[in-house]
């Protein structure tokens, strides 16, 4: 180490930690390094830098000094010797670098810039520092006294990291992080008692398109999957939180304003997506897909975007996954029509203008038979429907004709949430032809209701308040 001041005295307690054997070199030493010297845990020489210092038998040498001259004399000494180097602050004479480092042993958690901004380093260390428990490193010793015998239980790896996940968001990872170790080792192994290698099924609402707004719990069930299915509508970063050994397929379906040829199912390992089994729908196809691997023992996610239950099939999910004995975890996710409302400024119930919100899907009810028009017609509700880009000009006309006034404010509103989210206003008798003039072609919610007025009487009050 050469330098004796508090930036070597930052590095020197992580290199004492581990135990190197350490010479600094400086004139003047910080009093806690003299300390660390009285202690025996490093030698000082009281000397300006020389080159003869470095030798090949260094692993490491490290130029903590502000004097730039001195850090490039040791790094053309470090070279020269074949050691390895780190000049702090001067990355251009690095051939190492170190990462700001999160402890919690035997955890340790290291954030890097790749030399670009340390500072960086250590503010996303400070972020990341503020979600970790300071006894975090109490789990791997509670990890640590039961490998073997959970291993010897549970044969199987995908298994065996199930086991774990439970273990590690159970009470017996709060008495561990409480010290009550013996107490955290015996509730696991009750736990571990009652294992079978069977596998498990999760249905996640991956909420409406914007990444960020998936849940907490959401979030963790995909970072623990072993087998992810998703959907179309499933926005990809939240792909890069699972595992890297997951297993991605893809079950998107095709609305009918796609071609036919677009990807809609298979697996994204290997080179062949795998084919839809024969004589299947895609629905019976995932159902199928979503059994047979939770059978083999794996933790089944079915990521689908918005919210499971809303319009997302996930009742038939959850009925097929019990006629084959799967206890399904739900984990709700935010539901397009409210998402979308929300982020376009619309309150879908407002007093004097809606009591209330009725949720329907465009994909049958234009044709249907004997529908409560004149219900759906009321001007005290608002109307959220999803999946009506394609008939919206007949449920526009039904609406009309069941009373509704062609006046009333509607909205179509395309690919929600996400950046390049955009409205269509009209009155609802013209919003047919406005969506047309717009070329609207991504996944929609329509909203119909004296609510959609609400933005606009936000825009004009603040305009009101800028001119004054």
């Amino acid at each position: 180490m050469i330098g004796g001041g508090q930036t070597a005295l930052r590095k020197l307690r992580w290199l004492v930690r581990a135990g190197a054997q350490i010479t600094v070199i400086a004139p003047k030493v910080d009093p806690q390094i003299q300390r660390m010297r009285d202690a025996g845990e490093l030698v000082i020489e009281r000397k300006e830098f020389y080159s003869e210092a470095i030798h090949p038998q260094l692993r490491l040498v490290i130029s903590a000094t502000d004097a730039p001259q001195v850090s490039e004399a040791v790094f053309v000494a470090a070279m020269k010797q074949g050691v390895l180097v780190n000049c702090v602050d001067r990355t251009e004479l690095c051939t190492i670098i170190f990462p700001a480092i999160i402890d919690r042993f035997p955890i340790l958690v290291a954030v890097s810039s790749m030399g670009q901004s340390p500072t960086l380093s250590r503010s996303v260390r400070g972020w990341i520092e503020t979600r970790l428990p300071l006894k975090l490193g109490r789990l791997a010793d509670l990890a640590g006294n039961l490998r073997m015998e959970v291993k010897q239980k549970l044969t199987s790896v995908d298994a065996r990291k199930g086991f774990w996940d439970a273990v590690f968001e159970s009470p017996a990872a709060s008495k561990a992080m409480q010290g009550d170790l013996s107490g955290a080792v015996n509730e696991a192994q009750d736990m571990l008692s009652r294992v079978q290698e069977t596998g498990e099924i999760v249905l996640v609402g991956a909420g409406p398109g914007d990444p960020d707004l998936i849940t907490l719990r959401g979030l963790r069930a995909i970072q623990s999957a072993d087998v992810l299915m998703y959907d179309k509508l499933v926005h990809p970063s939240l792909l890069e939180y699972a595992r890297r050994d997951v297993e991605l397929v893809d079950v998107g379906k095709q609305g009918p304003r796609e071609e036919a040829g677009a990807k809609g199912w298979g697996s994204t390992q290997g080179s062949q997506a795998t084919p839809r089994p024969t004589g299947t729908t895609m629905q019976q196809a995932i159902n199928q897909r979503m059994v047979e691997e939770a059978q083999g023992g794996k933790k089944v996610v079915r990521l689908k975007g918005g919210d499971p239950f809303i319009f997302g099939r996930g009742g038939e999910e959850l009925l097929e996954a019990a006629v084959h004995g799967f206890t399904v975890d739900v984990i709700p996710g935010i539901t397009a029509g409210m998402a979308a409302a929300s982020y376009a400024g619309v309150p879908l119930t407002h007093r004097h203008m809606s009591q209330s919100v009725r949720f329907l899907t465009g994909h049958r009810v234009a044709d249907a038979q004997n529908l409560e028009w004149s219900e759906w017609a009321r001007d005290d509700q608002t109307l959220v429907i999803y999946m009506g880009l394609v008939s919206l000009e007949k449920i526009q006309n039904r609406l009309l004709e069941a009373g509704r006034e062609g006046a009333t404010p509607a909205v179509l509103i395309e690919n929600a949430t996400l950046p390049e989210q955009r409205e269509i206003y009209a009155p609802l008798a013209e919003l047919h032809q406005a969506v047309i003039t717009a070329e609207v072609s991504g996944p929609s919610i329509i909203i119909v209701g004296e609510v959609v007025g609400v933005p606009k009487q936000v825009e004009n009050l603040l305009q009101a308040q800028a001119d004054q």
